[in-house]
């Protein structure tokens, strides 16, 4: 178990700083202000991602009275903001390629400030299985604030003065982000598959069920824009950052199998529900808004259903389609 937890907090380190250096090389100055000139948009996804999901997080854990370990990984994944395959669900659904790429990277690089206090204020409030847990709020800040942060400045940086370097290395830094990302996934359940079997048919992942959908529809209904915007940063919300997350388990809780066990169960499940929700939009976009969101710079693409997922579609950012639009 010790080899496995050394490994895991290996992985997740290279997840973080691949995930992070990908979504700068693949990001433009032009789409990033593009959209950050909305600023009524931008304040509205923040209230949602950083306030109203982890209230939504809190509340679903306390309704169900879910237990200490499951409690801590529902928190720990409701004040995690900004998870890379949301980039990913915006081509999925035929939605704001720009908005949800841009808006992406924004919550990822708050978050890694607002993840650790966010989360130690709801354990010191909460009156279930949290109130005993705290994070090294100090340790954690730091350590995801640079782990996020620098790596996304620097592959912005090179994408906007080295632009032949940085379109080599992309390909292999979304690839090093998908493994090191299945990679995790798989160490956690190598670590605590007795745990995982018991979650099946348990309040843990009904919670995480309804945490999706719940916030998915709260995060499209705060949000400002055409019916396009809105569901593209809608799936923003339910989409976590699982680096931080995992960083958060092995630093505060010495990679406890028993948190482990709900955070992969949550992530999971998360995932299967959040594809869904992407393939169902695809399906029902109308004519005139694929033909709005072409026009904007989003290139509408076939739904979920007619092509086959595979891990090579865990992309944080699919760089074709950010680039493309970032210099429309």
């Amino acid at each position: 178990m010790e080899v496995i937890g050394a490994l895991l907090n290996i992985v997740v380190m290279v997840l973080i700083v691949s995930t992070m250096f990908a979504a700068g090389l693949s990001t433009t100055v032009g789409a990033l202000w593009q959209t950050f000139r909305n600023i009524k948009l931008i304040f509205l996804v923040l209230v949602a991602n950083l306030v109203l999901v982890p209230l939504i997080g809190w509340g679903t854990a306390e309704a169900l009275s879910l237990a200490e370990p499951a409690f801590a990984a529902f928190v720990l994944v409701a004040c995690s903001p900004g998870g890379p395959f949301a980039a990913k669900l915006a081509i999925m659904q035929r939605g704001d390629i720009t908005a949800g790429a841009s808006l992406q990277v924004l919550l990822a690089a708050i978050g890694s400030l607002t993840f650790a206090p966010t989360a130690n204020l709801i354990f010191s409030a909460a009156k279930g299985g949290g109130g005993g847990l705290s994070l090294p709020v100090g340790k954690l800040v730091l350590t995801v604030a640079v782990l996020q942060l620098l790596p996304f400045a620097v592959g912005l940086a090179l994408n906007k003065w080295a632009a032949e370097t940085a379109s080599q290395w992309r390909a292999s830094s979304l690839q090093i982000s998908n493994l090191t990302l299945l990679a995790a996934l798989a160490l956690s359940l190598l670590g605590s598959w007795q745990q995982i079997i018991a979650l099946i048919g348990s309040l843990t992942l009904l919670a995480a069920l309804i945490f999706n959908v719940v916030s998915f529809g709260v995060g499209t209904l705060v949000a400002s824009g055409s019916r396009v915007t809105r569901t593209t940063v809608g799936l923003l919300a339910p989409v976590r950052n699982a680096g931080p997350v995992f960083a958060a388990v092995a630093i505060a809780f010495n990679n406890d199998p028993e948190i482990l066990a709900a955070l992969t169960g949550i992530l999971l499940l998360g995932l299967a529900v959040c594809l869904l929700l992407a393939s169902y939009l695809a399906r029902h976009r109308s004519a005139a808004e694929a033909g709005a969101a072409q026009e904007a710079g989003a290139e509408p693409r076939a739904p979920l259903t007619s092509r086959p997922t595979a891990p090579a579609e865990l992309n944080p950012l699919d760089s074709r389609d950010v680039r493309s639009r970032g210099q429309a």
